[in-house]
């Protein structure tokens, strides 16, 4: 169990949730950032601080939006960054990279004609 980061934070970042994490087990992506799931400690006070909601509980995510437990978990895989469990957020650890579903995402706004 673990909280995950999901499309509200997209192109956003507001780094609020880097801040009140207590373990830092939130990395910065190129687009958004993502929680290492192993190294959540599901304390929540990132959610509590999202100022966009993009934060949920991967225990209460609705069924369409499961499959972002998977962006954040292989956001850390060796398809992506490669991190693995790194043991907590430092400098060294900001990517220009982003898992495919984030990098091609666009908006419900872009999408309109």
């Amino acid at each position: 169990m673990a909280y995950v980061i999901t499309e509200p934070c997209i192109d956003t970042k507001d780094g609020a949730c880097t801040v009140a994490c207590p373990v830092d087990c939130i990395y910065e992506g190129g687009r958004m950032f993502y929680i290492q799931p192993e190294e959540c400690i599901n304390c929540g006070l990132c959610l509590s601080v999202c100022p966009v909601d993009a934060i949920l509980w991967d225990e209460e995510m609705p069924a369409e939006r499961l499959f972002l437990r998977d962006v954040n978990r292989d956001f850390f895989a060796d398809d992506v960054t490669g991190w693995g469990a790194p043991g907590g957020w430092d400098k060294s650890r900001i990517t220009s990279l982003d898992h495919p579903f984030v990098a091609a995402y666009r908006s419900p706004s872009e999408n309109r004609i």
